[in-house]
């Protein structure tokens, strides 16, 4: 069976609890030497001012110079030693000689302990060893009248006695530490209780694989991704969104509200509106993107936003194509079913005899299509292009729309990207041809590609209602779309190309009625 982690939070409380209490430990333990220091400390000037007094007294002046001291003494020192809590008072002679003791036998034995400060005339205090046992004593000189020494007064309080004074405070002490384990204990369980709610009790190595996973998934997928929190702030943005978006990775982002941050408009609308969206073409600069936008959601709670973003510039482009072919295949294939009807009105007329009119008949249109195919080949020696402009005249002859081509059109090869030729053209001229569906005739589309003073030159108009003035802008920079949701990224596509080569495009309607989309872009521009 696999051994149990332990969470982040387990862990945390564990070596919280171990801190804390080693650390009321180390406090107690402390405060114990501090009061031990302390009780040594009192004891020290308690003997010594219970031996300065007993040294001042007049009795005991007097003891030591009769003719037995002991008599005296010993009763005197002894309920001073009652009096007082100390443990002995000793008075000796200059020699050492005992004169009283608690213990009486030892009365004219020696003192055992040092005294040589204090016949120096040094009252003194110091730690010795006993017959008592380990003591703190003070040892003070008793004077005559004629200032000379005549005895020694002694003063103890074993260390025994002072050590049960210590543990007697042991209870207050435990008594005060006590709360306070209580406490820290108290706040690191819920501490530790948080975190492990917001961790969802993850242990540490899964919470580093998660993240190495995640951080490596993140920035390593094709898509672009930005995550937003609840209060419309950047949390995440992956290497593929920074890239789709503009951002430089000098930009910073992470944490910052998406207001202030210099974002493509099309996605910062997205992002302030925070609805959910699926598959929608937004524009972000030169490209093409689509975004899947949803709320995301923790236990029923909005956690915030995320966005998705993948690239559709190259794939737009390679449709753009793709149509322009399929509409010349479509137009080939209704010729084809066209001139089939004909070659047989044609042989029937022969059948019949009437030679004249089938020779008419068949000379006339193949002189129009030929004528147009002249033309159109003639002038733009780009041979998609070319491709194009005859496919949309079949388009546009099937929607019982006139698409003229200009006289004057003339173009020699192209400098620019034939991708982005293609794109100008075949859009404006789709624009062109819905602006005139469903109008009153003549339905007309003319169209212009040419070179004049080192620009490239498309003009195309179309006898359509035209635009508004205030709406031509919105049509080339944003999207902008009279048709179905969804739909009028044309335009938008055309406005791209033109910012990309430093170009310029206007509209205008003419005095005959036309409204003409005219694109001007520099021969010499670099694509951006």
């Amino acid at each position: 069976m696999a051994r149990r982690q332990w969470s982040i939070a387990g862990q945390l409380f564990a070596l919280q609890a171990v801190v804390v209490t080693l650390l009321v430990l180390a406090g107690a333990g402390g405060a114990v030497w501090l009061a031990r220091s302390d009780a040594r400390q009192a004891a020290e000037d308690e003997v010594l001012a219970v031996a300065q007094t007993v040294a001042g007294s007049p009795d005991v002046h007097a003891a030591l110079t009769a003719a037995d001291p002991t008599a005296v003494l010993q009763p005197y020192a002894e309920s001073t030693r009652m009096a007082t809590g100390t443990d002995f008072v000793v008075v000796m002679a200059p020699n050492r000689t005992r004169y009283s003791h608690p213990n009486p036998a030892l009365i004219g034995q020696p003192f055992i302990g040092d005294i040589g400060p204090a016949l120096a005339g040094e009252p003194f205090t110091t730690t010795n060893v006993g017959t008592l046992g380990e003591s703190v004593r003070a040892v003070v000189p008793v004077y005559d009248d004629e200032h000379r020494i005549v005895g020694l007064v002694s003063v103890g309080i074993t260390t025994q006695a002072i050590n049960r004074k210590l543990l007697a405070q042991v209870p207050v002490l435990l008594a005060a530490a006590a709360p306070a384990l209580a406490l820290a204990a108290t706040g690191s369980w819920l501490l530790s209780r948080r975190l492990r709610r917001q961790t969802h009790g993850l242990g540490p190595r899964q919470m580093t694989r998660m993240y190495e996973y995640y951080d490596a998934v993140l920035h390593s997928v094709r898509e672009g991704l930005l995550v937003l929190t609840r209060d419309r702030r950047v949390a995440l943005v992956n290497d593929e969104g920074r890239r789709l978006l503009g951002l430089t990775e000098d930009t910073a982002v992470t944490d910052r509200p998406v207001a202030g941050i210099d974002l493509p408009p099309a996605v910062a609308e997205l992002l302030d509106s925070g609805r959910d969206a699926h598959d929608e073409p937004i524009l972000a600069g030169d490209r093409v993107l689509v975004a899947n936008q949803r709320a995301t959601r923790f236990e029923g709670t909005v956690l915030g936003t995320v966005l998705t973003l993948r690239d559709q510039t190259e794939l737009r482009n390679l449709a753009s194509e793709l149509d322009s072919v399929r509409a010349l295949t479509e137009a080939l294939q209704a010729q084809t079913h066209e001139s089939a009807n004909r070659l047989h009105t044609v042989l029937t007329l022969v059948e019949l005899g009437r030679t004249d009119e089938a020779v008419r008949l068949a000379t006339r249109d193949l002189a129009l299509a030929q004528q147009l195919t002249d033309r159109v080949v003639g002038a733009v020696t780009e041979p998609a292009l070319a491709a194009l402009l005859l496919g949309k005249s079949a388009q546009a002859g099937e929607r019982g729309v006139d698409l003229l081509i200009e006289p004057d059109c003339r173009l020699d090869g192209s400098p620019l990207p034939t991708t982005d030729l293609l794109t100008v053209v075949g859009n404006l001229v789709d624009n062109a041809l819905e602006a005139v569906a469903g109008t009153p005739p003549p339905r007309r589309v003319r169209v212009f590609v040419g070179t004049a003073d080192d620009e490239i030159v498309v003009r195309v108009g179309d006898t359509g209602p035209g635009l508004a003035p205030d709406r031509v802008e919105d049509a080339f920079r944003r999207g902008w779309s009279t048709k179905s949701a969804g739909r009028g990224l044309g335009l938008a596509l055309v406005g791209q190309v033109v910012h990309r080569h430093g170009g310029t495009s206007d509209v205008a309607r003419t005095a005959e009625g036309e409204t003409v989309f005219t694109v001007r872009l520099p021969v010499g521009a670099e694509g951006g």
